[in-house]
């Protein structure tokens, strides 16, 4: 099914896929005060990426949320991160309420190595978060520290997923790269890990750790847009055999480009193997990050009320 070419065609295309909405694993949604430095940081992105990085959707949180709403947006993971000691905790308390108060917000955390780290994250996994965010390269840390195998354990034994922005992309961190955390696997095996843009630039690596490890995901966030770098020549035959491990990330509201272009991207993928098409759609848009997030059991499609979580539409 050819991608929408607006973000003004992306709710018919979704409804006409047979969904009763997109699940989006990867979007941020911060508190006021932190927003506002992070779109500053990348008003600066020609000095510190070496290109432009022009905000698509630098709006109140408001006409934000209208935006998902309208795109069709039933669920979503609102994703935070610090970049400092002393911060995981308050974001996670900001984040839980933000969720209890937004519908279609599933209940997020993050933490930091930092005493007390699986204290607060444990609180905010016993609070109800269901999917984790551990920004390597924010946060230049390194993920093998020993402060944090307790909370990697926590994770791995909620079952709840971690985005995990381990590549490289868009410049290389004191601790980012895929070898990196592939130790931090190699120690949980039984971790749920989202690969954050799909790892880039070592998109390669990234599949070769989704078989190594059945537990590890790729998500879709700026992946095979016009702003990112080339795909792989064997990406499509690669997403074949790992069609189930694949979740939408969109990295919404700080994009350069709408929305819709991400969704055009997928749709590209789809068409163009026969063993992907419309069922790997309707996958990656809902199916797989719905069952990652607890919204609906393997193999289930359906109104995402049946969890509890009621959608934008509502």
């Amino acid at each position: 099914m050819p991608g929408p070419r607006t973000d003004a065609e992306v709710a018919a295309w979704v409804s006409g896929l047979g969904l009763p909405g997109l699940v989006d694993l990867h979007v941020h949604f911060l508190p006021e005060s932190v927003q506002r430095k992070v779109w500053a940081f990348f008003d600066r992105a020609a000095q510190e990426y070496g290109q432009q990085w022009p905000i698509h959707y630098r709006l109140p949180e408001r006409e934000r949320l209208a935006i998902l709403r309208g795109l069709g947006v039933s669920t979503f993971a609102p994703l935070v991160y610090p970049h400092k000691p002393d911060m995981a905790a308050w974001l996670n308390e900001w984040v839980l309420d933000f969720a209890a108060r937004t519908p279609g917000a599933v209940p997020t955390a993050t933490f930091y190595p930092e005493p007390g780290v699986a204290s607060y994250l444990d609180d905010a996994l016993r609070a109800g978060a269901r999917c984790v965010k551990a920004h390597v390269q924010v946060g230049a840390y390194d993920p093998r520290a020993p402060v944090l195998a307790p909370a990697w354990g926590l994770i791995a034994e909620a079952g709840v997923p971690v985005v995990v922005h381990c590549g490289h992309a868009p410049i290389p961190g004191a601790f980012t790269g895929l070898d990196v955390f592939a130790e931090v696997l190699d120690r949980h095996p039984r971790l749920v890990a989202v690969l954050a843009h799909a790892g880039m630039p070592e998109i390669g690596a990234a599949l070769d750790l989704l078989d190594r490890y059945p537990n590890v995901y790729l998500d879709t966030t700026m992946v095979g847009v016009g702003f990112s770098s080339p795909l792989p020549a064997d990406w499509t035959d690669r997403l074949a055999h790992r069609a189930d491990r694949v979740v939408l990330g969109t990295d919404f509201p700080s994009i350069p480009y709408p929305y819709a272009e991400q969704l055009a991207a997928i749709a590209g993928w789809a068409a163009a193997d026969d063993r992907l098409g419309d069922p790997f759609l309707r996958a990656v848009l809902h199916d797989t990050p719905a069952r990652l997030l607890g919204v609906i059991a393997h193999g289930e499609r359906g109104a995402e009320t049946r969890s509890g979580i009621p959608g934008l539409s509502e």
